[in-house]
């Protein structure tokens, strides 16, 4: 299959890649980030996530950093809204756009968020009809879809099973989680091509983490399958918690230095996107997690 023309990254670092941060980070740093990133050419940016503090205290800001930010024409600025309550604070702050959470293995969902697969596709149907009646899209995520740190391998047939009922719910697009990184090019094509035969591959989209250096292995292996949404987190923000000291979300940076290398269109700047990723590194007091940021920050600095 020949390669797609052009690439949409749905930027997620705001969200996934600063839940898990121990120290506080101010609206104001959120606010920014956001914003250099809608300035860098992100079309779409996951800003915050409407959930219990008491689970995800880093994210109990999110309906102020909504208030805050310079919404640009034409950028979709969304939010994670796991249940109606999540659903309706969302709502408040005028998101246009939500997303739900399933897992692909029984252990995660049960260890994660209490409760089995299938009560957790439950616990959205209200979630859909509601977002329905108020005309907001939602996009459905499916974690732990090519390996779990309880149950090891994950059937490909069961995540093309979760990923069918959450397009059949009324999510338009679902994108495929490799939380714990252990996934390969051979592995994530054997994924596409079941999920494929369940959903239309321009509704599948690709989340790789990097914890076995494998993320931009399998992205290309995506592309070769037909795949051309890609989440992926400035700076590589977004340690994996299941493997001590590894990265976790591909850094969007990289991804965009393979694009450009393909010729494939993203319409991202990765200057831009660089200083940016840069930018809430400092704040946060961490190296940069992309390598490409590395390579031309070093080279800026000679």
């Amino acid at each position: 299959m020949s390669l797609p023309k052009q690439v949409r990254l749905v930027e997620v670092g705001p969200r996934d890649g600063l839940q898990n941060e121990k120290q506080p980070i101010s609206v104001a740093d959120k606010v920014r980030l956001v914003d250099d990133l809608s300035a860098a050419g992100l079309s779409y940016v996951e800003v915050g996530s409407f959930v219990s503090p008491k689970w995800v205290p880093q994210m109990a800001g999110s309906a102020e950093v909504f208030a805050q930010i310079k919404q640009q024409p034409g950028v979709t600025y969304a939010a994670l809204a796991p249940n109606l309550k999540g659903f309706e604070d969302a709502l408040a702050t005028g998101v246009k756009e939500v997303a739900v959470f399933a897992a692909a293995s029984e252990a995660f969902s049960q260890k994660n968020i209490n409760c089995s697969i299938s009560e957790s596709l439950q616990r959205f149907v209200p979630v859909l009809e509601a977002a329905k009646q108020q005309g907001i899209r939602v996009r459905g995520y499916v974690s732990c879809v090519l390996g779990c740190p309880y149950d090891g391998e994950v059937d490909p047939l069961q995540v093309a099973a979760v990923s069918r009922e959450l397009y059949a719910m009324g999510c338009y697009e679902v994108s495929l989680g490799d939380t714990i990184g252990t996934g390969n090019a051979a592995s994530t094509r054997r994924l596409i091509e079941a999920v494929g035969r369940e959903l239309p591959r321009e509704k599948i989209a690709g989340h790789f983490h990097d914890t076995y250096g494998q993320a931009l292995a399998n992205i290309y292996a995506s592309l070769l399958e037909g795949i051309n949404v890609f989440d992926s987190s400035v700076a590589g923000l977004g340690g994996c918690p299941y493997a001590k000291g590894a990265s976790g979300n591909v850094a969007s940076e990289d991804v965009v230095y393979l694009l450009n290398g393909l010729g494939i269109h993203s319409g991202i700047d990765l200057n831009a996107l660089v200083a940016a990723g840069q930018r809430i590194c400092e704040v946060l007091g961490k190296a940069n997690g992309s390598r490409v940021a590395k390579a031309l920050l070093s080279q800026s600095m000679a």
